[in-house]
C-alpha cells in the first residue's frame, strides 16, 4: 500500500530511507548518517534497484534506476523525493 504522498518532511524521509538501506545493509537505521556516500555503507546495484522498487511502490513515484547514484546520501535522495513529491502534488498525482 503507497505512503500518502501528503504531509513528509525532509526529516520523514530521510527515517524512511535509512530505515529501508539498513534493511538492505544489514545495519541499524541509527548507523546509516544522512550524509555519508551510500556507497561507503556498500550499497550495491541490486540493494539500489530494491530501493527504487520500493520508492515507486511505497510513494507511487517512478524514478530511474540510477536514482541512487545521482542522489548519493540519504540527504541528497531525501531532497530529490520531496521535489518528487512536491511535483507530483502539483500535478495532481499527489494522494
Amino acid at each position: 500500500m503507497p505512503v500518502p504522498t501528503t504531509g513528509h518532511t525532509t526529516e520523514s524521509l530521510t527515517t524512511w530511507l535509512a530505515e529501508r538501506i539498513a534493511l538492505y545493509l544489514k545495519r541499524r537505521p541509527d548507523g546509516i548518517a544522512p550524509d555519508v556516500p551510500l556507497a561507503e555503507y556498500g550499497l550495491d546495484s541490486v540493494a539500489a534497484l530494491s530501493l527504487c522498487g520500493d520508492i515507486e511502490d511505497d510513494f507511487d513515484l517512478v524514478v530511474e534506476p540510477t536514482v541512487a547514484w545521482d542522489y548519493p546520501t540519504v540527504e541528497a535522495l531525501a531532497g530529490h523525493l520531496m521535489d518528487e513529491l512536491a511535483a507530483a502534488a502539483a500535478k495532481g498525482g499527489g494522494a
